[in-house]
């Protein structure tokens, strides 16, 4: 492959992960793709999130065209109101696909956008490192440690990073057959594993682009309806920013109400830690949950409670989470970069002790 052309096939892509990685003991990762096809570069794509069957028209009783699994990857082609989905029943948001339709809550907008690898990485007050954004559907990642310490991948056969996460890269290396791979770490809340991962399917983020978005603007608040599954940004009576979340779910996922899943109300909350990106565990053996690298994590209550990025699902409008406050990867980085404190670059995070120095966030139920 040649480093100097910023494109690349998807089979290309797909023989990064078998390629190995020249000289490092690392085991090997089990593809689970099945098909040979390229992604469209530029064009918006979907990736599936569970089984789901293919429709013929937008609604779960229409003909099922094919089933699929999850990691499946889609031309999107619009969004569409149908009949609702049985999962999520107040939901009618379907995707018209070049293959015809899927629900919208079990499909995250991806993209495909390999990038130019890096030679050196530039040097901070933190060493040498950058912040770097997932920016292809997916991509495979094998451990440097010779056993994994999450739970998470001890658990899984499948190791991969998903479309706009975001992971610290400290290290690069080239492999015999020339192919440039990162090492990414996790910085924050990380049990200990350590990823090696193709190059192209990083972009690295610069200090510039996190600049703090109106950082002169006073009388920031961040409102969050539950009722209506909203959040707005506000400097002054002056709405900056609005978009669809999902809070605390009712119900677990055999059904059974979930009251201390609920996003705790108030006028007086303030935004007093946060992370670029951390990996989260929480919740009993029954129930919880372990997501590799949250994006833009916006802390505002006790317990953890915050307002992040999502990458595993796509019901904006509809409880469904822990007790955070879901929301799609554009509209957490805007909270994130837009309220104070503001974070500093390659340390990647902020704690302040006070509830004087915060945006103040206002949790509400009509």
């Amino acid at each position: 492959m040649d480093l100097r052309k910023n494109t690349f096939t998807r089979r290309d892509f797909l023989k990064l992960g078998l390629a190995g990685l020249g000289g490092f003991s690392l085991r090997p990762w089990k593809s689970m793709i099945a098909q040979e096809i390229e992604w469209p570069e530029q064009t918006k794509l979907g990736r599936t999130l569970a089984r789901l069957d293919i429709k013929l028209r937008p609604s779960e009783d229409s003909q099922t065209l094919e089933t699929v699994y999850d990691d499946e990857i889609v031309i999107w082609e619009k969004e569409v109101i149908g009949d609702p989905y049985p999962m999520y029943p107040t939901n009618r948001r379907w995707i018209q696909t070049n293959r015809g339709y899927l629900p919208a809550p079990m499909v995250q907008p991806v993209r495909y956008e390999p990038n130019q690898a890096m030679t050196e990485l530039p040097v901070t007050d933190e060493g040498r490192g950058t912040w770097a954004e997932v920016t292809v559907p997916y991509v495979d990642f094998v451990l440097e440690n010779s056993q994994p310490i999450s739970e998470l991948l001890k658990e899984s056969t499948r190791h991969r990073f998903y479309y706009s996460q975001l992971y610290w890269i400290d290290d690069i290396r080239v492999a015999s057959d020339g192919s440039v791979y990162y090492r990414a770490i996790e910085k924050h809340g990380s049990p200990g594993d350590v990823f090696w991962t193709p190059a192209e399917a990083f972009r690295p983020v610069s200090p510039e682009e996190l600049a703090p978005i109106h950082p002169d603007a006073v009388d920031k608040r961040v409102v969050i309806d539950l009722s209506r599954q909203t959040l707005s940004c506000f400097e002054g009576n002056s709405e900056v920013h609005f978009c669809r979340i999902s809070s605390g779910a009712k119900y677990d996922a055999y059904g059974n109400p979930v009251e201390h899943w609920s996003t705790p109300l108030g006028m007086n909350h303030v935004i007093n830690r946060k992370y670029i990106s951390l990996h989260m565990a929480g919740g009993s053996s029954a129930s919880g949950y372990e997501l590799l690298a949250v994006s833009w994590t916006s802390i505002f209550a006790t317990g953890g409670v915050a307002i992040h990025s999502t990458y595993w699902h796509n019901n904006y409008g509809e409880p469904m989470s822990h007790g955070c406050v879901n929301a799609a990867p554009d509209d957490a980085r805007f909270v994130y970069l837009w309220s104070t404190p503001t974070v500093p670059y390659a340390l990647g995070k902020i704690e302040v002790s006070g509830y004087d120095l915060g945006t103040k966030v206002q949790v509400i139920e009509a």
